[in-house]
């Protein structure tokens, strides 16, 4: 008897434990749902505090101070870093060290956008008599239109939500996504009227993938002076590859008495040469080179260069100045070096 219980309970097991993926599946999608439904009902209620909060932070003639407890900090974190990387300088600033000294951090001329869902958070009520005898504005992003920060703050902004995803109604969840979202929707709309662009942004992001393809120009990774591989047109084809071996570009441009480019010769070139049996001791450069070079400006951008080596089918680029005169050299090694691909 013993045995066959054991066996079925084995059998239920297994059967519950086939069942639970479909069922986490389910849960997770309405976990998305309500979260995703909870935003568009957002969306469908903004109205003037919002455009009035906009226009305050544009207005501000100091940097956006976001502050917040336990989970509403760490959405706010994530609210002053878009802010910042968008053209509004911004900090996160936690409201308990605030009430030990921080903040000294604050001036008149600063928004401090206090994040709180019940509204009733006692670090965040600590600070704002004293944020309002300082003359800093205060936006309010609460779950709760008559709560104590609400009412005390110059502009509220609700954040309110009709119930959290979590299955036991605690975590907060749909309310902190909804908080994430009024943040994005504040900075990115400030960002618009500021006229910010992408190269904007990637000032702000030098590090970053962007940044470097929207910074990084052909003056800084092209080779340049002495280290351009370069010879003449009647240059024996010998000294060609000797000046071709020295450089190690891969590549030589061929240049006029002006050093304006009249060819380049490569490493493919090479090759072709040698399926065609060129006879190397008598030959001259403007016998095998390649003419009319695609060229680039210096002052391009260096993503500029990837697009136009792909189209062209090609691995390296002459360097040019507005006269055509031959200043540098670059390759699709340079371009990864300087991770611009």
């Amino acid at each position: 008897m013993t045995s066959l219980n054991q066996q079925q309970q084995a059998a239920l097991s297994n059967q519950a434990s086939a069942n639970k993926p479909l069922g986490t599946l389910e849960l997770a999608r309405d976990i998305l749902q309500l979260e995703a439904s909870e935003v568009q009902l957002l969306a469908q209620r903004l109205d003037q505090p919002f455009l009035d909060a906009v226009h305050c932070i544009l207005a501000c003639q100091g940097r956006v101070v976001v502050s917040g407890m336990g989970k509403s900090g760490h959405i706010g974190g994530k609210i002053a870093s878009t802010f910042a990387s968008t053209g509004t300088p911004a900090f996160f600033m936690h409201p308990a060290e605030a009430s030990h000294g921080d903040l000294g951090m604050i001036t008149a001329g600063d928004v401090v956008i206090a994040l709180s869902n019940s509204g009733e958070s006692d670090e965040v009520l600590a600070i704002v008599p004293p944020l309002k005898r300082l003359g800093a504005k205060i936006i309010a992003i609460t779950g709760n239109d008559a709560s104590t920060l609400a009412k005390e703050a110059d502009i509220h902004l609700s954040a309110h939500v009709a119930r959290e995803a979590c299955p036991l109604g605690l975590a907060p969840t749909s309310s902190t996504t909804v908080a994430l979202a009024l943040g994005d929707a504040l900075a990115l709309c400030v960002l618009d009227l500021r006229e910010f662009t992408a190269e904007d942004f990637a000032r702000s992001h030098p590090g970053g993938s962007l940044g470097r393809r929207l910074l990084v120009r052909v003056a800084d990774i092209m080779r340049k002076d002495s280290h351009v591989p370069k010879v003449l047109a009647h240059t024996p084809l010998s000294d060609g590859l000797l000046e071709m071996s020295r450089k190690g570009l891969g590549l030589t441009a061929v240049v006029d008495a002006q050093d304006k480019p009249v060819g380049i010769f490569t490493d493919g070139d090479l090759r072709r040469c040698f399926e065609r049996q060129v006879n190397v001791a008598t030959s001259t450069m403007q016998d095998v080179m390649h003419r009319h070079p695609t060229t680039i400006q210096a002052k391009e951008l260096a993503i500029v260069a990837v697009e136009i080596m792909e189209q062209n089918k090609i691995n390296a680029l002459l360097v040019v100045d507005e006269a055509g005169t031959l200043i540098g050299a670059l390759n699709m090694h340079d371009l990864l070096l300087a991770k611009v691909v």
